[in-house]
């Protein structure tokens, strides 16, 4: 299995939770800001740790989904809607229930994009927040 190239199918994608696909979009996201920072000179590694919770935390994954969602294709959009719709059993301190959902739902979607190996639209996606939000 090549977990780097991955193309799941329809069938697998259905029987996957929406908090499974969250949790492992959250790894690909955060992976995602890692490599921007790395990137873009950060080069301590306090620097660096400091720097990805400030795009990681639910309140900026909140302000990335305003860039994203006007982006999203019907069929992205209903996964979002799914994910955003989840039922977690705990809300960080840091966050409102509508931040973090909406954090939840960003998630979900790239989750959802990781498993079928639709890196491209990852990098598409990734590309409009990082242009289009405010960051701390």
């Amino acid at each position: 299995m090549d977990y780097f190239h991955l193309s799941a199918t329809p069938d697998q994608l259905a029987g996957l939770s929406n908090l499974g696909m969250a949790h492992l979009g959250d790894g690909v996201y955060e992976l995602m800001v890692r490599s921007h920072l790395c990137l873009s000179g950060r080069s301590t590694n306090k620097g660096l740790h400091k720097a990805a919770v400030g795009y990681v935390s639910a309140p900026a994954q909140a302000a990335a989904v305003k860039v994203v969602l006007p982006l999203l294709t019907p069929e992205e959009a209903e996964v979002f809607r799914r994910g955003r719709n989840a039922s977690p059993h705990t809300v960080p301190a840091h966050a409102s229930r509508e931040d973090y959902a909406a954090a939840t739902a960003l998630e979900t979607l790239f989750g959802w994009l990781w498993l079928q190996g639709e890196t491209d639209r990852l990098n598409g996606l990734f590309a409009a927040i990082m242009e289009g939000t405010q960051w701390p």
